[in-house]
């Protein structure tokens, strides 16, 4: 495992973070802590969740492990404000998140997604607060594009008030839109990447076909909204060659596309979800061999 300075910061996160999204949604308390367990023991140091993720409840079990644990000095802690980011709104979404994740302090406080509606200028001096009185450390985005994520630095340079940090985008070998623009940003500025979906919510496990068969049950037949952007030709014809050097390697569809993310010089850490050990060991399964 590697270890990464995130953006401008004095965070060190590993590799492959642990992405909680599905703590006391999919799976239980005691198999979330199963997970929790290795993933630390295995040296992942950045645990990444939402206040959306299971209405708190990823937070509420997040904050239990790491308080039954005691753990907290020893991860990178970070969470998410979602919906209308007006001042009241990410003031009191903190608040709510630092009591369910036992803490005084969230290492890495991000906005979950755009906000059309609240001048962004408002946003971010509410971020600054959090970060003045000590309840966050650092701040970031997620699912923002390079123009927003500029727009955003530009403000707080001229205000001088807390910036952007890290920004958290899909990223995974058929959706690579962030190549033109937000990662050379994110380079130029020292922003930290914290990428999601490296697996393109299952797409490229192979399990899905032209056919438009959608197994029951599967990511794809929970959230029909995956479907539009990965059932696409390009995205077939990237499952068709991913299929082919597995067979022609050996090494599984799932490794070869985690290993292709975990190997993305610019990218800092790549979120992976889990509701089994076994998903762990497949991540790890797949980082690059340090020499």
């Amino acid at each position: 495992m590697q270890y990464r300075a995130l953006g401008n910061t004095d965070l060190k996160v590993s590799t492959i973070g642990m992405g909680c999204v599905t703590f006391g949604r999919e799976i239980d308390r005691e198999t979330s802590f199963t997970i929790l367990d290795h993933a630390y023991e295995q040296g992942i140091t950045l645990y990444d969740t939402a206040e959306a993720y299971a209405a708190g409840a990823s937070e509420t079990v997040l904050g239990e492990w790491i308080a039954d644990r005691g753990v907290r000095d020893k991860i990178v802690l970070a969470t998410k404000v979602s919906g209308t980011l007006t001042r009241q709104r990410v003031l009191s979404s903190a608040e709510e998140s630092l009591q369910r994740l036992q803490t005084d302090c969230i290492d890495l406080f991000q906005l979950h997604s755009w906000d059309n509606e609240t001048p962004l200028e408002e946003t971010l001096a509410a971020l600054s607060a959090l970060v003045d009185q000590g309840k966050v450390r650092y701040i970031g985005c997620s699912n923002w594009t390079a123009t927003q994520l500029r727009d955003a630095l530009e403000i707080t340079q001229a205000s001088g008030g807390a910036r952007m940090e890290s920004v958290q985008p899909p990223y995974n070998l058929v959706q690579r839109d962030i190549e033109a623009d937000l990662l050379p940003l994110c380079a130029e500025q020292q922003i930290g990447v914290i990428s999601y979906s490296p697996l393109a919510a299952g797409f490229l496990t192979g399990k899905y076909s032209r056919d438009g068969e959608v197994p029951a049950g599967t990511r794809f037949d929970v959230i029909p909204g995956h479907q539009p952007i990965y059932f696409t030709d390009r995205g077939f014809s990237v499952l068709d060659e991913l299929r082919a050097e597995s067979e022609r390697t050996g090494r599984s569809m799932i490794e070869l596309a985690l290993s292709w993310t975990f190997s993305r010089p610019d990218v800092t850490s790549v979120l992976i979800g889990a509701r089994n050990q076994s998903h762990v060991d497949q991540a790890l399964n797949a980082l690059p061999v340090e020499s």
